[in-house]
């Protein structure tokens, strides 16, 4: 009877911590809740960390549970106090990456050595390991080419990429099907290892030819795939929190995955085994060797221009978590208000290195919420703008992607921004962005360039504003 409670208790507690989990990402869907959607979250992980130290199937070892927490959680605690937002892109591929890792190991280390696996059971191991381990090294090119390794970013297939694609694909198939077919025992533990070690390589090869301006979209894949691999850790452990964890990771992931290509006017499979982004692309200047006109501004003038203006949008990209400016920006927004200008942000759905960057960043600085806007509740907007003030935004403003069919960023959505009176765009100097095409807009007539760190200008324009 006392095991029978107990069961029931440790269920319970799992689909309590499922529910959290659940509420968790509901919360998530808004700045404003999402630090209760963490919060609960957390709890949702603590319930189902402490159930499962009385679960049936669990070996009560306890103090190496508690030391393998300890060596895990120590170094995430640390590394997420001490993450800048800049590099935000970089630990959520680090954290899809050691997620995959995980049920991948934990897949392989159910099966070997064992050969009364159900085949059902065993084909869910196999496939978690191969999905686990190729998200892991997927998600550490991802990393690398984020954070700019060069040997990473500048590493070339010696065939062509659909090829080694395909041939990486088409190997864990195989693989996959003939170690369920051969069961578990024996030759299945051996083809399962090897498939392991396979997915881990096309992992790296089917990521590393794609480019830059495609990382959002793969870490939202990467995301997905690890959130798949839990799930079928989940059913191989029979843990109902890993299960319903890994369902809302999977299908977020994937969602969020279709809305990233639909951003960019691409498909999934024309990221994984397309063109775009693979290389820098050269436009503009050095593609037509005619040096195409730029006008630079001043703080001062600038500043008179945002002053007197009715409206204003300001447009940040990836530049403004560089120089983390969200402050600076939050304040000059802050003295252009105190002034009768309206002043919104017009956020694209892949401005920044993830999906929701921008937002992140501009809650950090306590811009609210409703100042913010989709491309496309805002972009109709731009020709009744008086100044868009574009702060480190490249390829999201771009013209080229409309009008220029030879550009190879043609047919991605962006923002309007040439539609405004006048525009001011903020950067360091003229180098093109994450796609390696040189933005139109910066020669167009109304445009105008304010060179410099992002921050600082801002803050200059905070006080040519307040003497305009």
């Amino acid at each position: 009877m006392i095991d029978n409670w107990g069961r029931a208790i440790v269920d319970l507690i799992y689909l309590l911590s499922a529910a959290l989990f659940v509420v968790a990402i509901w919360r998530l869907s808004s700045p404003r809740t999402a630090r209760q959607g963490n919060t609960f979250a957390v709890a949702g992980m603590g319930l189902a960390i402490l159930a499962t130290f009385f679960h049936e199937s669990i070996d009560k070892n306890y103090i190496w549970m508690v030391l393998a927490m300890v060596v895990g959680g120590a170094p995430g605690y640390v590394i997420a106090m001490r993450v800048k937002m800049t590099a935000m892109p970089q630990m959520v591929a680090m954290f899809n990456g050691l997620g995959g890792l995980a049920s991948a190991f934990i897949g392989v280390s159910e099966a070997l050595g064992k050969s009364n696996i159900a085949t059902g059971t065993f084909a869910t191991i196999v496939l978690g390991a191969v999905i686990g381990s190729l998200t892991f090294t997927g998600s550490l090119v991802a990393y690398a080419k984020l954070q700019g390794i060069k040997s990473v970013t500048s590493f070339k297939l010696p065939v062509e990429r659909n090829l080694v694609a395909f041939a990486s694909v088409g190997s864990m198939i195989v693989l996959i099907i003939a170690s369920i077919l051969a069961g578990s025992g024996g030759l299945g533990d051996t083809l399962l290892v090897i498939a392991f070690i396979v997915a881990l390589v096309a992992g790296f090869l089917l990521v590393v030819p794609i480019g830059g301006a495609d990382m959002p979209v793969v870490i939202a894949i990467l995301n997905a795939f690890s959130g798949i691999a839990g799930i079928l850790t989940g059913f191989a452990l029979n843990l109902q929190p890993l299960i319903v964890a890994g369902t809302l990771v999977g299908a977020s992931g994937l969602f969020l995955s279709l809305l990233m290509a639909k951003a960019m006017n691409r498909s999934l499979v024309n990221v994984i085994f397309g063109s775009f982004g693979a290389a820098a692309v050269k436009g503009g200047i050095e593609s037509s060797g005619e040096a195409k006109p730029i006008r630079e501004t001043t703080v001062e003038d600038a500043g008179i221009s945002l002053g007197y203006a009715k409206r204003v949008i300001v447009v940040p990209g990836y530049g403004l978590a560089v120089a983390q400016a969200q402050h600076a920006v939050q304040e000059l927004a802050t003295v252009l208000q105190a002034r009768g200008v309206n002043v919104r942000y017009a956020i694209h759905p892949v401005a920044g290195r993830m999906p929701g960057h921008m937002n992140v960043l501009l809650a950090e600085a306590n811009v609210p919420y409703e100042d913010l806007y989709e491309m496309d509740a805002i972009n109709d907007d731009f020709q009744r703008t008086d100044v868009a003030l574009v702060i480190g935004a490249n390829d999201v403003t771009n013209p080229a992607a409309r009008d220029d069919p030879s550009s190879p960023i043609y047919g991605m959505p962006i923002l309007k921004v040439d539609d405004a009176e006048r525009v001011i765009v903020l950067k360091r100097g003229m180098s093109p962005g994450f796609a390696g095409v040189e933005n139109e807009l910066f020669h167009k007539p109304q445009t105008n360039m304010l060179f410099g760190d992002a921050k600082d200008s801002l803050q200059k324009l905070v006080g040519a504003v307040r003497e305009a």
